[in-house]
């Protein structure tokens, strides 16, 4: 009866809610009493309605009753929590079909507490009390409980299993390690236990490490779908603003070509009606001309005749008459072959172009770990290659540009190039026109004393020394002569031993901050790789270091 008193005061102090024992109890206007945060939120559920109602008995408030917390009834709560409330009912401890029977209860058994090793019997917390209070069940070992106790037991010999077999790997009995196991490596089933526990934890370890690791890459993946979906945006909305401009540009071209054609039109049209009023007027004067000739020709008297003639045929002699040459005219035909021939070059730049945009979109890379890895062959480098340009604009004037300005050959003549905000002006380097994202593979092919291969941001310094490929942190630079290699990058040299070629290879992999440069030749030989973050487009770079050096971006296809 005590108990089922002690589960009535429980049932009265629980929150119908969250159906635990009331936290900060608030008795609302019908008299139910609740957990002030669960009834906060059950009516804030309801707060569109403007109607309020109790969850237990519906019936509804309004406005919203305001919340006090109940003294008393905390007061309650708390007291009855230190006479034993929170123990779990009687039938809430009875065994279901899915739990562990104690095996020491009768009739209705209760749900076992603990297993034990020794015993091999599961016990409810009732009947487990003698382990805790006897000295004679100090070497009991208590386990969650199983239902799988039996396991434990040898099935050869009844007898309990605390032996292990190394060269089995079984657990066995004492009886079993003088029998079929006499001779082989055994030790104790516990001493066994921390041998593995040690290889778990060292496991666990490993495995909360990995965990570590890909929580971290995890982090960086969504950071890359991020910056794919702000490149794209930009990327979207730097297209549309350039189509944009180019098609208001259009509309502009149209709206001036129509004003220039109309106003012509109108100046033709003004200049030709002027004309065709003075021919009419001379029409008019030669009919009234004829009118009087015609009236003279009528004349009968000879002598009146004679006089009128002699008077007015000097008027008719020294009449003169312009003449219009009539000629077929193509008139504004032209002003339509001229916009003909610029919309064909337009329709032409574009089909050229469209390609490379799209392929440009195609080769954005996400790059995986499994992906991340650079070509292993020269074929599968050559995948990636991009036809590189330099960019006359660059140029220092002593290089000298050819082969449609891939080839630059530093000479003693200056060359007559025009001035230029982005011309190397003290460093005889130059960049390319092309800028460089994603997965690049270019070559390049030198001839003469040595010469500097190079990537460089666009912002890299035009004049004084700190703007020289490789000795500042915007460029990184390879530099080649007869004798040897050397990677400089921010002033720091990195000698290089490798067979000297002709042809060397850079592979550039923007997105994942790698670039390698390779020495060509019947083989690639890597002669160094960077490993670092790019913030902006990169561009190729070229740099002669002697007179009649050359050095020129190959074709690759």
């Amino acid at each position: 009866m005590a108990q089922k008193g002690v589960q009535l005061d429980r049932e009265a102090f629980s929150c119908s809610i969250c159906l635990d024992l009331l936290k900060d109890p608030v008795a609302i206007p019908c008299g139910h009493s609740y957990c002030m945060n669960c009834i906060k939120c059950f009516w804030d559920e309801e707060d569109e309605k403007k109607i309020h109602s109790c969850p237990q008995c519906r019936q509804t408030f309004s406005p919203r009753p305001v919340l006090v917390k109940n003294t008393m009834l905390a007061f309650l709560v708390e007291e009855l929590k230190k006479t034993g409330l929170q123990a779990a009912p009687v039938y809430h401890r009875y065994a279901g079909p899915e739990d562990v029977a104690c095996d020491v209860c009768t009739g209705r058994k209760l749900k076992a507490l603990k297993s034990c090793l020794v015993c091999l019997i599961s016990y409810c917390e009732k009947h487990l009390q003698p382990h805790h209070e006897s000295s004679a069940f100090e070497k009991h070992k208590l386990v969650e409980p199983s239902r799988k106790l039996w396991e434990n037991i040898c099935t050869r010999h009844d007898e309990v299993m605390k032996m292990f077999c190394r060269t089995d790997q079984q657990c066995i009995c004492y009886l079993c390690s003088v029998d079929e196991h006499k001779g082989h490596d055994i030790v104790s089933a516990a001493a066994e236990r921390t041998e593995r526990q040690r290889e778990l934890e060292v496991s666990r370890q490993n495995i909360q490490q990995r965990i570590q690791d890909r929580e971290k890459e995890v982090k960086v993946l969504q950071q890359e779908v991020e910056a794919i979906n702000r490149s794209a945006d930009k990327a979207v909305e730097d297209s549309e603003r350039m189509f944009t401009e180019l098609i208001q540009l259009i509309k502009k071209r149209i709206s001036d070509v129509k004003q220039q054609v109309r106003s012509q039109e109108e100046s033709e049209v003004s200049r030709v009606k002027e004309l065709q009023e003075k021919v009419a007027q001379e029409i008019t004067e030669l009919k009234r001309k004829d009118a009087e000739l015609k009236e003279l020709s009528h004349t009968e008297d000879h002598k009146q005749f004679l006089h009128s003639y002699l008077s007015q045929s000097q008027l008719v002699e020294s009449t003169d008459s312009s003449s219009i040459n009539i000629r077929p005219l193509w008139y504004f035909g032209d002003v339509t072959a001229a916009v003909s021939e610029v919309t064909d070059k337009i329709q032409d730049v574009l089909r050229e172009k469209w390609t490379d945009i799209l392929q440009t979109v195609t080769e954005v890379d996400v790059l995986l770990s499994n992906s991340q890895s650079e070509p292993k062959t020269r074929v599968g480098f050559l995948k990636y290659s991009h036809e590189i340009t330099l960019d006359p604009n660059t140029a220092n004037p002593k290089l000298l540009l050819s082969e449609g300005n891939r080839k630059a050959t530093l000479i003693s003549k200056k060359q007559p190039y025009s001035s230029h905000p982005d011309r190397f002006i003290s460093l005889w380097q130059v960049l390319s026109r092309e800028s460089l994202t994603g997965r690049c593979y270019w070559e390049v092919e030198w001839r003469g004393e040595d010469v500097f291969v190079a990537v460089a941001y666009k912002n890299i310094s035009r004049t004084g020394g700190e703007g020289g490929f490789g000795f500042n942190n915007k460029s990184w630079a390879l530099r080649c002569d007869k004798n040897d290699f050397t990677f400089i990058y921010d002033g720091v040299k990195t000698p290089i031993s490798a067979p000297q070629s002709s042809r060397v290879g850079v592979y550039l992999d923007h997105s994942a901050g790698i670039l390698s440069f390779y020495s060509i030749s019947d083989t690639m030989t890597l002669l160094h790789r960077v490993q670092t973050t790019f913030t902006q487009p990169l561009y190729a770079g070229l740099r002669p270091y002697s007179y009649e050096t050359t050095a020129e971006f190959c074709k690759l296809k």
